[in-house]
């Protein structure tokens, strides 16, 4: 009966768990600007500033960069990446829209002709999460 009783104290807690990401960023080309990184939690806002979900930023250093993203309820996520080698705080783009700084993505690799999709990048988490991303 106990065991029941803590059970049922406990579950709450659980349900409402906070989580963190563990972002390693790899090969960061200099010590120019910033590493950022943009959480996304659906389609629908994939991509667009408007839409992200958490972000995290932290000061570039050839090699590997690491960021720690906090308090994530469980459930999927995207990652959006970019080396903000010029420090100011946006993704420049050519005439096009071509990114001129290092981009990339949680699971999913830039094509050709645009980034990935949302489902591409998407990954769940229901406890603290580490992922390896290629710039």
């Amino acid at each position: 009966m106990r065991i029941l009783l803590i059970a049922l104290f406990l579950a709450p807690w659980t349900i409402f768990s906070q989580n963190n990401i563990s972002v390693h960023v790899h090969n960061v080309p200099s010590n120019k600007g910033h590493i950022n990184v943009a959480v996304y939690n659906s389609d629908a806002t994939f991509l667009s500033f408007d839409g992200v979900f958490k972000a995290g930023t932290e000061v570039a250093h050839e090699g590997i960069v690491q960021l720690l993203i906090e308090d994530l309820p469980p459930g999927e996520y995207a990652l959006a990446v970019f080396h903000d080698e010029n420090g100011n705080g946006e993704l420049d783009t050519n005439w096009l829209g071509v990114p001129k700084e290092k981009v990339a993505f949680s699971k999913g690799k830039m094509k050709t002709f645009g980034p990935p999709k949302y489902n591409e990048c998407a990954f769940r988490i229901h406890s603290d999460y580490e992922i390896n991303v290629e710039l």
